[in-house]
């Protein structure tokens, strides 16, 4: 009997270690390459109208330790309006001790989670499909998500379109995926993050060369999308 994916999922997050210093904040690289993600967001939140979040229910499916989600909270969205659904009991529990209680938080596979139908705003999944490496599981997500949002609404997507040679346990995911993936979705993309190998090299030189280089468009290794739900006839 084939393993399930979740199962192999966390099996792969397993060799990864959590503490691995190449993704501290306190490294440059890491945090111009969060700041530029942040402003990007900023920028799609204001074209599609997402003027005051405090009025919008959002889900993050794979939350990890809870970082986006407290991002979130700083923009202006609401704790109580906010849910996160992690598979990995370690990193929910961290997100747990992080956040407000009256932030929900769902453990287990996001596709057996019993939120209502149409009940969201948004669905963020940041760095999560590339980590599924069976397709039949990438599209089962993504109908569950769509399930959730409401008619107007939209899935906050952010991650890596290209594969990683260094890395047989995640895989990219590029713009072409991504549609036949959301069939009926609306998509606004943009390409951004200065592939982390680069910028590893170039801040050592100078922090300011992390701008420089992310203005060549060949470097940028995630896309980050807004991926909408057309209203209800």
């Amino acid at each position: 009997m084939e393993r399930p994916e979740t199962d192999a999922l966390a099996e792969r997050y397993a060799r990864r270690s959590a503490a691995d210093p190449r993704y501290s904040l306190l490294r440059a690289d890491v945090l111009l390459g969060v700041q530029e993600r942040q402003r990007a967001m900023r920028r799609l939140f204001a074209r599609h109208g997402v003027d005051d979040p405090a009025a919008l229910r959002l889900v993050e499916v794979g939350c990890g330790s809870g970082g986006n989600l407290l991002e979130l909270l700083r923009l202006g969205f609401r704790p109580e309006h906010l849910a996160g659904v992690e598979l990995l009991p370690e990193r929910l529990a961290q997100a747990r001790a992080l956040l407000p209680g009256a932030l929900a938080l769902h453990g287990g596979d996001a596709c057996a989670l019993a939120l209502p139908e149409a009940s969201q705003h948004i669905v963020f999944v940041s760095t999560v499909f590339s980590s599924l490496l069976d397709d039949a599981f990438q599209q089962r997500l993504a109908a569950t998500m769509w399930r959730w949002l409401r008619p107007g609404g939209a899935v906050l997507w952010y991650d890596f379109t290209v594969d990683n040679p260094a890395n047989r346990d995640v895989r990219g995911v590029p713009l072409a995926r991504v549609r036949q993936l959301f069939p009926q979705g609306r998509v606004d993309a943009l390409r951004v993050t200065l592939a982390p190998p680069v910028a590893r090299r170039v801040v050592r030189l100078h922090p300011a060369l992390y701008t420089v280089f992310n203005t060549v468009p060949a470097l940028r290794s995630h896309l980050l999308a807004w991926i909408a739900k057309p209203d209800a006839p």
